[in-house]
């Protein structure tokens, strides 16, 4: 994990609009036409892309299943499954 905190500053004009500095860009790995998620929790501010926000997602989730499982084949025997009762019906 990256310790190190980078600090800029931006002037936010009158309609609100900031740009986001290069340095912030670079370090964010930001690209034209990427999504970018801003949050905060009252106290502290983020920026992420949604790249970065789908990567913090799935290593949440790593954390709860075994690697070994494939959740997409199980969700596929399950609808399988549901389909194949739905016709026998």
């Amino acid at each position: 994990m990256n310790t190190t905190v980078l600090e800029v500053r931006a002037t936010m004009n009158e309609s609100g609009r900031v740009v986001l500095p290069k340095a912030l860009r670079e370090a964010l790995g930001a690209k034209p036409g990427d999504s970018l998620i801003f949050s905060s929790d009252g106290e502290t501010f983020r920026i992420e892309t949604q790249r970065q926000r789908m990567k913090r997602a799935q290593e949440l989730v790593r954390r709860y299943f075994d690697p070994s499982r494939s959740l997409v084949d199980e969700l596929i025997a399950e609808r399988r499954e549901e389909a194949r009762k739905e016709m026998g019906e």
